[in-house]
């Protein structure tokens, strides 16, 4: 008994696909051909990453920081909440100045 995926080559093929299939495959690029990237050319998430590739130790202690200072945060809400909620409005103001100028600066300085 013949197994029906057997060529009479020995070569196993997928039902319905003919050897020109085969041949006809294009080849795969070569990892080495692909252009460098300029770290310049890379936008700020990109460039998080590849620094978070590079150094993974200091990806943590700067999450384990921003965890610290955000309990410090809550406990600043907690003691002085008058406080907290305008120095709060504060940053929120300041974000939204610094995103209009950003957005501005990337559509009409570039």
């Amino acid at each position: 008994m013949t197994d029906d995926g057997d060529d009479s080559d020995g070569k196993r093929s997928v039902i319905g696909e003919s050897d020109d299939a085969r041949e006809e495959a294009a080849p795969t690029p070569d990892p080495d051909a692909v252009g460098e990237v300029d770290f310049a050319d890379l936008s700020l998430p990109q460039r998080v990453f590849v620094a978070a590739v590079q150094n993974p130790t200091r990806g943590v202690v700067i999450a384990a920081l921003f965890a610290f200072a955000f309990s410090f945060y809550i406990a600043f809400w907690m003691v002085f909440p008058r406080l907290a909620a305008a120095f709060t409005g504060l940053g929120i103001v300041l974000a939204a100045v610094l995103a209009v100028v950003y957005y501005l600066f990337a559509r009409y300085v570039d």
